[in-house]
């Protein structure tokens, strides 16, 4: 019927294929191709059924993107979406790869459904801020029940054709979409089956009408990790819409639900936020048609927590690896975590019964370096000092054979100086994994100044491969994530000199939206790990040293910063914590004062925004979205707040400004401003209107 929509008939069978590259989205074209189609089939007197099914790797994964924001264009979708689901003609929607979003509800408003045994399928809007807004809150309890459909439109994770099958979302799995769901056609035809419209079909409601704790208990389960997000709870409200009340005015209140969140700030938040994912694959500075070198090995130098940590990332993805260590000790320790950690994880539902064991299988645990000889990455993760890595990288030589990608997981020492160890400084880059390695997605790829471009781009490839989210970030102490952090704990420490105590400055944090408090964190860690190197480099830190020196070690010990019960994770104000940092402060003379929880927040937060400014300018990151994303992905940053540098956007650069110069009168020059900063708001502008790196 156009460019992007074809319409055939085969006898009885009219066969309506998208072909809209790369995903089908439904932009305007698709939409109007749709429903001239639709119209053209129901008023063609030899078409008695109707396929609508997709060319290329999947079904309608959604709404256009390059569409968001822009004024809609007609047919709108509630015209589509009548013209499909008043049909008087049967319409079999074949689904493969991904029916998501715009794209199964546009499957919901057909009579029937069929789809291939790898097709997902799912309503995932609430990722985005939003609410499924074409009718997914009304159709999809009615298709599959109430309990079911809180778990896909409030969780947003999709669910597989074989649970589709189950839930009575599809009618059949099928080899071949279009030929299948041509068959199932006839067998409608045959069987004469009535049309089968969800609207009208209230029998998956009637079990959570008569006991209401059906859906409740699917809305506590699944928003107990919602805290801060409007949309989870808007989106379960709008399911409850489908039990208690006729179809369209619960279709009138989804579309009021979508309204209100899509004008809000956290939608906006959440869009930006997919999208600076989406821009971060975009590595500046690569030359064009630049390909990524073939990995089918990997190898892994040491099988501590963070070498195990990724060691699991790769046997997750199902890739083997080969794990080295210089000691059989340390390989069985490091093996016997792993174990555990997966068989925790099974036991409590996450993952297949039988995944540890397959898992286990695809991690091949040896002593010596000389084990890396096949592999074509190479991945360090050992001690973190220079020394340490230098003599690693420089025996890799002798290893490791020509063209192996070689990586540093350090989380702060130079890449470059690493590279100089080595014949290959060109083979050479930095793999910086967060910490749990197997549970955080981001991956900070390090630039090296003599990194070729084809081994840059393997080392995004393959995290991209094992579910990580690569963003690329040039040399530097910390490179980003942590030389931003940085600034922020070094406030949170100095706070205790001043007046905060712990649980003030943790509680700041977690109810701006970060998954837990400084000082929490420094408790999981270990607090004599800090002492133990500060004592090695002549350092003191009064107050963290007191604690050390009083045994409060941290969660390991039951007391840090906070105390802990016997088997509880849970962090406890503990007045000995009170009362030994007033001895300290009293000890030095200083004097306490009562500190505000705006000023924490601004203290701690502020000069992360300050940092990034100067990473910008620097041009060690090369997009402020990047650094949006590492925050996100790395820490934890609340989606519904964007990342620092698009959330300093939003408050106003000339506040940030202003309050980091009046920090830096009174408190010096951890506050400084950066420069781009300045210009910025000399200029009017906003970190978002940076396109290219500053420098």
């Amino acid at each position: 019927m156009n460019q992007v929509v074809k319409l055939d008939r085969h006898d009885v069978i009219a066969i309506i294929t998208i072909n809209y590259p790369p995903v089908n989205a439904l932009s305007a074209a698709v939409r109007r191709g749709l429903v001239d189609s639709v119209n053209a089939a129901i008023s063609d007197p030899e078409v008695k059924a109707i396929v609508l099914t997709c060319a290329g790797r999947t079904f309608i994964a959604g709404d256009d993107i390059k569409e968001f924001g822009k004024p809609p264009q007609p047919p709108s979708w509630n015209e589509m979406m009548a013209v499909l689901e008043n049909s008087p003609k049967p319409i079999v929607a074949a689904i493969h790869g991904n029916g998501l979003g715009g794209g199964l509800e546009v499957a919901l408003v057909c009579h029937f459904r069929v789809a291939t045994q790898d097709a997902k399928l799912g309503l995932p809007e609430v990722k985005l801020g939003l609410l499924p807004g074409a009718g997914g809150t009304q159709r999809l309890p009615r298709a599959v029940g109430p309990e079911l459909a809180v778990k896909m439109i409030v969780g947003g994770d999709p669910i597989s054709a074989a649970d589709a099958l189950k839930y009575g979302l599809i009618e059949e799995i099928v080899v071949d979409p279009a030929s299948g769901g041509e068959a199932f056609a006839r067998k409608v035809l045959a069987e004469k089956r009535p049309l089968r419209r969800l609207r009208d079909d209230d029998s998956k409601l009637a079990a959570a009408k008569a006991d209401r704790s059906i859906f409740t208990d699917a809305v506590t389960e699944m928003t107990k990790k919602a805290r801060g997000r409007e949309a989870p709870f808007v989106a379960a409200g709008a399911v409850g819409f489908a039990i208690d009340l006729p179809f369209e005015e619960g279709l009138r209140r989804e579309l009021e639900g979508f309204n209100k969140l899509f004008a809000g700030g956290q939608s906006k938040a959440q869009q930006y936020a997919f999208f600076a994912e989406r821009a971060a694959k975009k590595i500046a500075g690569l030359p064009e048609g630049t390909e990524s070198r073939p990995v089918n090995r990997v190898a892994i130098i040491g099988a501590g927590t963070m070498g195990g940590g990724i060691a699991m990332s790769f046997a997750n993805a199902g890739i083997a690896v080969t794990l080295v260590e210089t000691s059989q000790e340390q390989l069985k320790r490091g093996m016997g975590v792993m174990q555990k950690n997966w068989e925790a994880t099974a036991k409590r539902g996450g993952i297949p019964q039988d995944a540890p064991a397959k898992r286990m299988a695809l991690i091949n645990g040896v002593v010596g370096l000389e084990n890396v000889k096949k592999a074509d990455l190479i991945i360090e993760a050992v001690f973190e000092t220079m020394a340490v890595k230098k003599e690693v990288f420089s025996k890799l030589d002798q290893y490791a054979k020509p063209g192996a990608v070689l990586a540093s997981n350090t989380s702060y020492l130079s890449i470059d100086e690493i590279a100089k160890a080595t014949k290959r400084p060109q083979d050479v880059l930095g793999m910086h994994f967060f910490s749990p390695a197997n549970v955080m997605k981001l991956c900070e790829v390090v630039r090296a100044a003599k990194t070729a471009p084809d081994a840059l781009a393997t080392a995004v490839s393959i995290a991209r491969e094992i579910a990580k989210v690569p963003v690329v970030v040039g040399v530097c102490h910390g490179f980003v994530g942590n030389r931003m952090y940085d600034r922020s704990g070094k406030q949170a420490e100095k706070l205790l000199f001043e007046g905060a105590l712990p649980q003030q400055v943790d509680a700041v944090m977690t109810k701006f939206g970060m998954p837990m408090g400084t000082f929490v964190m420094h408790d999981m860690a270990g607090l004599d790990i800090g002492w133990l190197s500060r004592k090695e480099r002549g350092v003191k830190s009064e107050i963290a040293d007191a604690l050390c020196e009083a045994g409060r070690y941290g969660l390991k010990a039951g007391k840090g910063y906070y105390k802990y019960e016997a088997g509880s994770r849970a962090p406890l104000p503990d007045p000995e914590v009170e009362r030994l940092i007033g001895e300290t402060l009293e000890r030095l003379g200083l004097k306490r004062r009562v500190v505000s929880d705006d000023e924490v927040l601004e203290r701690l937060m502020y000069p992360i925004i300050n940092e990034g400014a100067k990473i910008l300018e620097e041009g060690i990151a090369s997009r402020p979205s990047d650094l949006d994303v590492v925050w996100l992905y790395g820490f934890g940053w609340p989606i519904y707040r964007g990342g620092p540098m698009y959330w300093a956007d939003q408050i106003g650069l000339d506040k940030v400004l202003a309050k980091l110069k009046e920090f830096h009168a009174s408190l010096g020059d951890d506050f400084k401003p950066a420069p781009l900063l300045e210009n910025l708001v000399a200029e009017g502008k906003k970190f978002g209107e940076l396109k290219q790196p500053a420098r």
